[in-house]
């Protein structure tokens, strides 16, 4: 620590941050604009001048920019003296000679650092009265609307695009005052994460297009803090809703997760929530006539289905939370729940669960991955399948640079030299896997090989760790060799990290991921920690309640050991073939969905049920750590529309169980379900115990989910009725549905729905909410990690008698991350990013057939024939074909599936 004086009063503050930090720190508003907490310090702006001083009795002193100047012990400075002051009101001036000043038409307005920091230097007459300089704007695609002409310079927005996110198409062109930041021509932005744009900028040059079409200002939006739901990473968000339309997702901080940062899918892929197009209302098929059912006749009729039929199997989903799930469980009994998954990505999941269980092998968190230096990933291709996790990946390979600068003397938030740095030093990565990733351009090598063999590859590595694991045979004199560096070079890290996951869905490559793990940890040399990804959000919470696999349920069903079928938001054609869901439905009578979604499974069932999705309902998942964590409604879909007939699957699922049995209804809100399977669970009750409840209040106050200067909420039903609606009342959580309650930082509730404090507007509102800017929530980190470190180490041998048969190919898995996730490709804006299905051939089997790169190939397959455009890879090894698993017409079913015959379709 270090002591400092601010303005005469004496502060112990953290000696390794600049003073622009530690002044934010401590309660004091310096404006800034270059200076990012994950970006650094580069001292662009000239905003953040303080005057430093030699001595208390020093009332002259010295500009500084506080950005760039370490919290040295015993340094004076002052920060509200008239040199300062008068010092940043003329830098604001400066920057805003060319800006448009149209906030009244600005979409950032409302939500605008620039606006912020114009208030705060109470800069308010423009002195310059000539043209102002303009730019042309770019088509970035349809994520972001670029408006160059409102920029200042402060070179944010590169800084995070080229050399945090490592984007290659997007730079900074011309000089002095004529600068632009863009592409070299028009196009659609390729990285991952480009829509942080959005809140990295401090002015309205990059804003949100998806917003743009129904736009509204920040203050006059709904917010519930919520879970993304499009992958296993759990990253924080906050979700924005307007009469009764989600009008826009934001990061939400969470220290451990994705901090300031989340990847375009969470960011942009919503509006499958807003679909005219869904279900709304109970509907029966009688006679082959739709009937549409009230709340009553819909329970009774699910009534009906459970005295007509005995035997019935209910298939939960991992795209729902564990309420959900656990009550379907509860209405069919356990041996009949069905978790939905394959039985392959089920063997997977046993194994991790397995891991959290019974290891006391290490899973980081999000933030900690950054901290390792050396990692191995084992077939994930962690960009298009869990991109926010590959973000980390990617800092902790530049983090050497910031060793070696502190280890000289340099601190780690002097941005210029450090990039220098990292151009030479890097931390190590390794990736195994079938075809190139997009991590490849940091890795040190790759190896591209089928699932089997880099399983093999994997195991070299653990025998070089461990004797007494097998030898591998028939692995070449090279591969050894690089087994061998590779095991070394884990070792010898202080911190090394073994990522693998289900995406591959092949058992053999988990088990070696641990093999390695163990054997690491049996030096006692290092830190080892293992990360496992999942396919979906809530895969491991699912897998804690249990239950079969499909493929046992249409086991069960072609052997008429079942009556009837649930499907619980779960659309079967995504997991088994067309073929064999056709021959599932061929009976509609006994087949009752409950979705939110129009999927193929929901207009199958006789009886169908309308349900919440996941931001109009509140409920828990558990993400790739262990982690569960809570999500919560942003708004009524009842209240903004009465006809609607649309409750929580847990709801529908328990109406029904008490009306069968005639009992009386014991779950009225969420925290009964809660209790309820913290009960019978063991493994949940810190879900019950360190989650908040319905009852938890500030003051005596809910927290309220919209700004305090929000208008215009008579005005939304005045075509209906002038007079204002009462809100209704949230009984399932401790929001209320409007702006009255508490919304101002506190100790004991970290579950933020928007960031706003007096004077910040922008979402540089979260350094208010932070113990120290950019470090840990005032009140912690939300969510609670279920497992314990245990004692037990089990030590899994691999079996590598694979005999695979050349002839035939096989069907391998390949991910975009715009198309394999479920719900999002019911969103519009993510179709128009989804790129047309192909078949991925190697480059040798392309040859030897006679394609080309326009070619067109034609097979057999589940008894389906496919006819596809291929794309050739010179990395993919022989008879192996890539298809888009998980998109429509592409079902899980197809993954290690053998194919006898390719041949080039002629038109």
């Amino acid at each position: 620590m270090s002591k400092i004086y601010v303005n005469k009063k004496k502060y112990y503050v953290n000696k390794s941050h600049n003073l622009l930090q530690v002044c934010l720190s401590i309660g004091l508003d310096i404006p800034y604009f270059c200076w990012h907490p994950k970006l650094g310090s580069v001292g662009s702006c000239r905003q953040c001048a303080v005057t430093q001083c030699n001595s208390l009795s020093d009332s002259q002193g010295r500009l500084v920019m506080s950005c760039m100047t370490p919290a040295i012990d015993g340094s004076i400075i002052l920060t509200n003296d008239k040199i300062s002051k008068i010092f940043r009101k003329n830098i604001v001036e400066l920057l805003l000679t060319n800006h448009p000043h149209d906030c009244p038409v600005c979409e950032e307005g409302g939500n605008c650092h620039l606006q912020d920091v114009t208030a705060m230097n109470k800069h308010h007459i423009r002195n310059y009265r000539f043209l102002k300089r303009t730019h042309k704007n770019q088509y970035l695609g349809s994520f972001i609307k670029h408006e160059m002409n409102r920029c200042i310079g402060c070179y944010r927005c590169v800084r995070y695009y080229k050399d945090y996110a490592d984007g290659r198409d997007f730079n900074v062109y011309g000089a002095n005052s004529n600068i632009y930041f863009g592409r070299v021509e028009d196009g659609i932005l390729e990285n991952e994460h480009s829509g942080n744009l959005v809140e990295i900028c401090p002015t309205g040059v990059f804003t949100d297009k998806t917003h743009s079409q129904q736009y509204n200002r920040k203050w006059d939006m709904q917010y519930a803090p919520s879970i993304c739901q499009s992958c296993s990473v759990g990253c924080n968000i906050s979700i924005g809703e307007r009469h009764g339309e989600i009008r826009r997702i934001e990061n939400r901080y969470h220290q451990n997760i994705n901090h300031y940062f989340i990847c375009d899918l969470g960011r942009f892929g919503y509006s499958h929530n807003n679909l005219k197009n869904r279900p709304k209302n109970p509907s029966y098929i009688i006679n082959e006539k739709l009937t549409t059912l009230n709340l009553d006749e819909a329970i009774k009729e699910g009534e009906n289905f459970f005295k007509r039929y005995k035997n019935i199997i209910g298939v939960g989903s991992s795209r729902t939370s564990i309420e959900n799930n656990f009550a379907l469980k509860e209405l069919v009994g356990e041996n009949n729940f069905s978790h939905g998954m394959s039985s392959k990505e089920e063997s997977c999941l046993k194994l991790i669960l397995n891991v959290f269980k019974n290891n006391n092998l290490y899973i980081p968190s999000l933030k900690e991955i950054e901290s390792y230096d050396s990692i191995l990933i084992l077939g994930e291709d962690l960009t298009q399948t869990s991109p926010r996790l590959a973000l980390a990946v990617r800092q902790a390979i530049k983090n050497k640079a910031k060793d070696i600068a502190e280890s000289n003397g340099i601190p780690r938030w002097n941005a210029t030299v450090i990039s220098n740095i990292s151009e030479n030093y890097k931390n190590s990565l390794y990736i195994t896997y079938t075809h190139e990733t997009k991590l490849d351009d940091v890795s040190d090598w790759c190896y591209f090989a089928s699932t089997d063999d880099q399983s093999k590859f994997g195991a070299a590595i653990a025998h070089n760790l461990d004797n007494n694991l097998p030898i591998i045979k028939n692995l070449s004199s090279f591969l050894l060799e690089k087994a061998a560096f590779i095991a070394k070079k884990l070792l010898n890290a202080k911190k090394a990290l073994i990522i693998s996951g289900t995406n591959s869905f092949n058992t053999s490559i988990i088990k070696t991921a641990i093999n390695i793990a163990i054997s690491i940890k049996k030096h006692k040399k290092n830190h080892v920690a293992l990360t496992f990804l999942t396919s979906s959000a809530n895969a491991l919470g699912l897998g804690l309640i249990g239950g079969i696999s499909i493929d046992e349920v249409y086991q069960r069903w072609n052997q008429k050991k079942a009556d009837a079928i649930i499907f619980m938001e779960y659309d079967l054609y995504r997991y088994l073939s067309q073929h064999d869901c056709d021959d599932f439905f061929k009976k509609r009578n006994n087949i009752l969905v409950i979705d939110h979604q129009y999927t193929k499974t929901y207009k199958n069932s006789t009886l169908s049920l309308p349900c919440l999705n996941f931001s109009e309902s509140s409920g828990t998942i558990i993400n790739f750590e262990g982690r569960a964590q809570r999500f919560f409604q942003v708004y009524d879909p009842m209240f903004i529309d009465q006809k609607n007939c649309l409750y929580e699957s847990w709801k529908w699922l328990h109406f029904i169980q008490c009306k069968f049995l005639n009992k009386k209804i014991s779950w009225l809100k969420l925290d009964d379900v809660i209790a309820s399977y913290s009960n019978k669970y063991p493994i949940f009750k810190k879900i019950k115990i360190s989650l908040p409840n319905a009852d938890f209040r500030i003051k005596n106050q809910k927290i309220a989910r919209s700004p305090n200067r929000c208008s215009g909420r008579t005005a939304l039903k005045s075509n209906i009725d002038i007079h204002e609606h009462s809100q209704p009342q949230d009984i399932n959580t401790m929001f209320s549905f409007s702006m009255e309650g508490f919304n101002q930082p506190n100790k004991s509730f970290s579950y933020i729905p928007f960031a706003w404090f007096p004077g910040w507007n922008s979402p540089q509102a979260w350094n208010k909410f932070q113990e120290e800017v950019g470090e840990e929530l005032i009140s912690g980190d939300s969510g609670v990690h279920l497992f314990k470190e245990n004692t037990k180490i089990s030590d899994i041998y691999l079996n590598f008698e694979i005999n695979i048969e050349k002839k035939y190919w096989y069907i391998i898995p390949y991910y975009h991350i715009f198309g394999h996730e479920e719900l999002t490709q019911y969103s519009s804006i993510i179709k128009e990013n989804i790129v047309a299905p192909y078949a991925l051939i190697s480059k040798l089997d392309a040859l030897k057939i006679g394609l080309k790169k326009d070619s067109v190939i034609e097979f057999h397959c589940v008894n389906k024939n496919f006819r596809l455009n291929i794309r050739i890879s010179k990395n993919l090894h022989t008879k192996q074909i890539g298809l888009p698993i998980g998109r429509k017409d592409f079902p899980i079913d197809l993954v290690g599936k053998k194919i006898k015959y390719i041949r080039e379709f002629i038109k």
